[in-house]
């Protein structure tokens, strides 16, 4: 079975097989990490991204990752809270997180770190985003090396600590 672990940092800078960007639907860049991972990736994954006709909410679409220490981004669209019911919220951000796994099964690929998807600008609660990233990544452990969740701020990162201890990893115990 492959490691699950979350670890508070930053996704730009993470040595993986891919990593997830929460991208918004035009897939052009934005706020929070959807800007950083334009940012750090250079001009080049902007210029892809424009090849591929956006995004729905809960798809995946993958790049390559241009300057980024990962080979490639999966952008997937998470829902915005309010806009939706729970139950529905709950599925489509479950789409993501099962959408992006899917393609980079279909690529091969082994190690996938992921930000937590719509839990900042698009209003998800934090909580209820943690459980639904690590049940769903907990589906699928065995088809991989290592999932990483990565959280930027401390207050989700004390969160993700109260429900999936067993899953934390610090800087001194990483790889």
């Amino acid at each position: 079975m492959g490691k699950i672990k979350i670890i508070k940092g930053d996704i730009t800078k993470l040595r993986c097989d891919a990593i997830v960007n929460a991208a918004n639907s035009s897939l052009l860049g934005g706020g929070g990490v959807d800007g950083a991972i334009h940012r750090a990736a250079g001009p080049e994954l902007l210029a892809e991204c424009r090849t591929l006709g956006g995004c729905c909410t809960g798809e995946a679409k993958i790049t390559k990752g241009y300057n980024l220490p990962a080979r490639f981004v999966i952008h997937t669209v998470g829902p915005i809270y309010y806009e939706h019911s729970a139950v529905e919220a709950e599925a489509l951000l479950s789409a993501c997180y099962e959408n992006s796994l899917k393609l980079a099964r279909e690529k091969g690929l082994k190690t996938i770190a992921f930000p937590l998807i719509s839990a900042g600008v698009y209003g998800y609660p934090q909580s209820e985003a943690i459980r639904v990233a690590v049940e769903t990544m907990k589906g699928h452990a065995e088809e991989f090396d290592e999932l990483t969740l990565v959280l930027f701020g401390e207050r989700e990162f004390g969160f993700a600590g109260e429900m999936f201890g067993e899953f934390i990893s610090t800087p001194s115990s990483t790889r």
